[in-house]
């Protein structure tokens, strides 16, 4: 029998993998572990299942270093994990590709279709008592049938949202760092920016996409479009997108993710037709269960001594 760190609460029937092994953790009022927690709790856990919100880096690998066999990442994104400090001490680093695609494009869409139709506002004004009745110049917003798609990334989700666009009949163009030889690419992605009616960001967190979209890009953008993010807070500048909303050289947002959760800037609160989601684009019970699932059978599986399908490498 094994020793798993759990470090939140999972779904129901989330760790049934892992039936037969001892559980450590989560904490009973379900806060996250400090640091030196995750450091102290490692150094006698076989396993850790962990969520994008732990951050295990490299100290935290290290000191379990003598112990730990794999570690675990609720999430299709894994920059929280110090991969290549887990590859260095032989620890594999497993995800869960796949099973939320479907279910963030829905999300995705959803913050298309919200923003650019400004439904928060709109529902704002009404639950505040400030609709006056039906005006023909009320919420006038940008129509999405018909309008052209950019999509920043080109994986799995952003593919789902592209099937989404398609039964809106509208055009979609796609940026990727390599050509896809598909119909639609476009390689220069200021070009993209330029071009588009909505841009949806679909690309993994890290250095090389931090503030992709900063206040050069996003002065690029029509101040029609719109800008959607269900990727990770850091490609965008927060700074410069409030600052483009509140001078009207954007016409509207969707966010589902920040840079500094669950820190929300003030800027972005006051900013005008915007729609704030408090990071739910995998947020249905059947994926978060599935999600778990994926996770803890991998565990399972490394504890077996086999090798899961879905390890990660530097």
């Amino acid at each position: 029998m094994a020793r798993v760190l759990v470090t939140r609460r999972l779904p129901d029937g989330g760790l049934d993998p892992l039936a037969g092994h001892e559980l450590v953790g989560p904490k009973p009022d379900d806060t996250p572990y400090s640091h030196d927690e995750l450091c102290a709790h490692v150094r006698s856990c076989d396993a850790v299942v962990c969520l994008l919100t732990d951050r295990i880096d490299a100290a935290v690998i290290e000191a379990g270093a003598g112990t730990l066999r794999v570690i675990a990442n609720v999430a299709v994104g894994y920059d929280n994990v110090d991969v290549a400090a887990a590859h260095a001490h032989g620890i594999p680093v497993c995800n869960t590709p796949g099973v939320l695609d479907e279910t963030t494009a829905d999300l995705a869409f959803a913050l298309i279709l919200a923003a650019s139709r400004l439904l928060s506002e709109a529902e704002r004004d009404l639950r505040g008592g400030r609709w006056p009745g039906w005006g023909i110049t009320q919420y006038l917003g940008r129509d999405v049938h018909e309008a052209t798609l950019g999509l920043v990334g080109f994986g799995r989700i952003a593919r789902a949202v592209a099937r989404r666009a398609a039964g809106f009949g509208m055009h979609v163009l796609h940026h990727a760092r390599h050509d896809t030889n598909e119909d639609g690419y476009v390689a220069d992605l200021d070009e993209l920016a330029g071009t588009v009616d909505v841009v949806s960001l679909h690309v993994p967190g890290g250095a090389g996409t931090h503030h992709l979209f900063d206040a050069r890009r996003l002065a690029l953008m029509k101040p029609t479009a719109v800008l959607v993010n269900t990727a990770r807070g850091t490609v965008v500048d927060e700074t410069a997108l409030a600052a483009a909303l509140h001078g009207d050289r954007l016409f509207a947002a969707g966010l589902d993710v920040y840079e500094r959760e669950p820190e929300i800037s003030p800027e972005l609160f006051a900013a005008p037709r915007t729609v704030l989601l408090p990071h739910i684009g995998s947020a249905s019970q059947a994926t978060r269960t599935r999600m778990a699932t994926m996770a803890t059978s991998a565990v399972a599986t490394v504890l077996e001594g086999g090798t899961p399908p879905n390890i990660v490498t530097p």
